[in-house]
């Protein structure tokens, strides 16, 4: 059997017609009419529709025979499908095969789920039987979409002059902002590799080495919690460019996403993105990463209330808070209040005070605690109209900002504003160059320690470091961070005032980044970079939910592969090789 002349199966057309073909695939669907037997059989190209006519008798007792998602082999000349009969929802709906022959390549077991639909099934059960599961039109639809994406983003940056290079899977362990998955070494006992979290510290030696314009779409492994955007292996799209700022790099970055989504999904992206501070983001948007579909925006009332009499907002406003406000433009009842205000307390708001605007003014259990002069300016900067409602949070500005983003997201979802067929990017831009660890309180990267900081806040970096902006970038799409990237320190002694800012010695610098600075000494040209992650890139494009939906053999929630069982116990043989004994935590005692 030669599988040369095969022909796709959804590739037949009414221009095949009395054309003799050889078709492969799985049986999608079976109808036996009590003479006529009809079978869709599919592989990835489409599904087209089988005729067995009993006057082909050994292929029509064949057909009898099969079973959803056996494997055959079709031979038979195109057809027209008699008038009224087409089937318009499939490309091949005008034809089918007479089939004059057939052969059983595979008889299938009945599948744990149904193959030839794509309803609800058990998530577990999906990825237990991921080899199925990729069958389903949706699935097979999304990996293929997956390839046009990255092939769209290699032909745009090839034509930009950008090189591919492959970069170290097994390096040095190095501060990326979350754990690393450790790689016992068997040659060099006591000592370990980290899988890649990134090739950052690589992209940026390729810059010293001349290369100029890198990019690379590369695995990378970080072991964190696992969430509907996130994996413990995950693909991104690298990038870096010598002799640039930060709007040669957003340039590029912005015509590649803009080349992809007319390429893939025939979607035009204006240009420029637009561009938001991190400080404004967080005022306007309550988060760093603002969804952009809708149109509520925060707003800052603590001038109106600063001599309120109100309780709770002055507590708020002594203690050093703020006083912020969101409008809703509708009237929401009793339930949209309690979710409202329950989102807000999931961010550590205590509460959510609210007003309904009327015709007559402002009706609302707390309304007697304001004078007419606070109502007044209380409707002017929110333009509520009659109708309308504004909610707000009295507490520290970190806290109301969560609180008010997180109540901006449900009331968007809940209201319905949320235009699923949109795609809104932004920029955000001037993130600060350090922040507080919530665990430790101690200063960390924003980024990653090797982002520069904004040339007119170097004088700050020994006075006030934590009000240093760097010079980084992220973007954002639909409310989910896409990707981030900076212009680079480039010179050793930059380098280490920002190490000395994240408590690092001058010797600790060396031992553990020398290999960097070193290469700066011998001449680093300014350069600058981005990364983003093709997973939910691809997530967002396809309309899916989590990035599960987009990779090929995903782990589950616990960070679990269950087709193949990993991880699995260590074989003893293994551990003595690398002199590893494997200790299990202890099991804490309930009290």
């Amino acid at each position: 059997m030669s599988l040369t002349a095969r022909t796709p199966c959804g590739a037949l057309r009414i221009e095949q017609a009395d054309q003799s073909v050889d078709v492969y695939g799985w049986v999608h669907r079976r109808r036996d009419l009590g003479g006529l037997i009809f079978i869709d059989l599919r592989d990835r190209s489409g599904i087209v529709q089988v005729k067995f006519d009993p006057v082909h008798a050994q292929a029509h007792a064949t057909a009898g025979e099969l079973r959803l998602e056996s494997v055959i082999h079709v031979r038979g000349p195109v057809v027209k499908r008699p008038p009224g009969t087409e089937n318009k929802e499939l490309a091949t709906g005008a034809v089918e095969i007479d089939a004059d022959a057939v052969d059983i390549l595979n008889r299938a077991q009945p599948p744990p789920f149904a193959v030839n639909e794509d309803g609800a099934v058990d998530e577990q059960l999906r990825l237990r039987y991921r080899y199925l599961d990729l069958r389903r039109q949706r699935m097979a639809r999304n990996l293929q979409l997956r390839h046009r994406i990255a092939k769209a983003i290699r032909d745009f940056l090839d034509d930009e002059g950008f090189v591919e290079i492959e970069t170290p899977v097994l390096i040095r362990s190095t501060p990326e902002g979350a754990r690393d998955f450790l790689v016992p070494s068997r040659l060099k006992p006591s000592h370990v590799y980290a899988l890649a979290q990134s090739p950052q510290l690589y992209k940026q030696l390729l810059m010293v080495a001349g290369l100029d314009r890198y990019f690379q779409i590369v695995r990378c492994y970080r072991d964190e919690d696992q969430r509907a955007d996130r994996q413990p292996e995950f693909t991104q799209l690298d990038l870096e460019m010598s002799f640039v700022a930060e709007d040669d790099v957003l340039d590029v970055v912005e015509r590649c996403f803009a080349h992809v989504w007319k390429q893939v999904l025939d979607v035009v992206v204006p240009t420029p993105i637009r561009r938001i501070t991190h400080a404004d983001a967080m005022l306007r948007y309550g988060v760093d990463k603002p969804d952009l579909r809708y149109q509520l925006e925060i707003q800052e009332l603590s001038s109106i209330f600063a001599a309120t009499e109100f309780k709770i907002f002055r507590q708020a406003l002594d203690a050093g808070g703020v006083v912020r406000g969101l409008r809703i433009p509708t009237t929401i009842g009793g339930k949209e209040i309690d979710a409202l205000t329950e989102a807000a307390r999931t961010e550590g708001a205590k509460g959510l005070a609210f007003w309904h605007r009327e015709g007559q003014g402002w009706r609302s259990p707390i309304t007697k605690f304001f004078n007419q002069r606070e109502l007044a300016e209380l409707e002017q900067v929110t333009q509520a109209q009659p109708g309308d409602a504004v909610v707000a949070v009295a507490d520290r500005a970190e806290v109301a900002a969560a609180a008010l983003g997180s109540v901006r997201k449900s009331a968007a979802r809940s209201l319905g504003l949320i235009n699923e067929r949109g795609f809104e990017f932004v920029w955000i831009t001037e993130f600060p160059l350090f922040e507080r660890s919530k665990e430790t309180g101690e200063v960390t990267a924003a980024h990653h320690p090797f982002t520069s900081p904004r040339p007119e806040d170097v004088p700050l970096l020994t006075s006030e470091p934590m009000r240093v902006r760097a010079r980084a970038y992220d973007l954002v799409l639909n409310g989910t961070e896409l990707g981030s990237g900076s212009i680079r320190i480039h010179d050793p002694e930059m380098q280490q005032r920002v190490f000395s800012g994240l408590g690092m010695s001058r010797e600790d610098a060396e031992r553990r980044f020398g290999f960097l600075l070193n290469a700066f000494r011998y001449g680093a040209p300014p350069h600058g970079g981005f990364a983003y992650g093709l997973d939910r890139v691809v997530m967002l494009a396809a309309g899916e939910e989590t990035i599960r939906e987009v990779i090929a053999f995903p782990k589950n929630q616990q960070a679990e592969e269950p087709m193949t069982d990993a991880p699995a116990p260590a074989d003893p043989k293994q551990l003595r090789e690398l002199g590893l004994e494997l200790v299990r935590p202890a099991v804490k005692q309930a009290r």
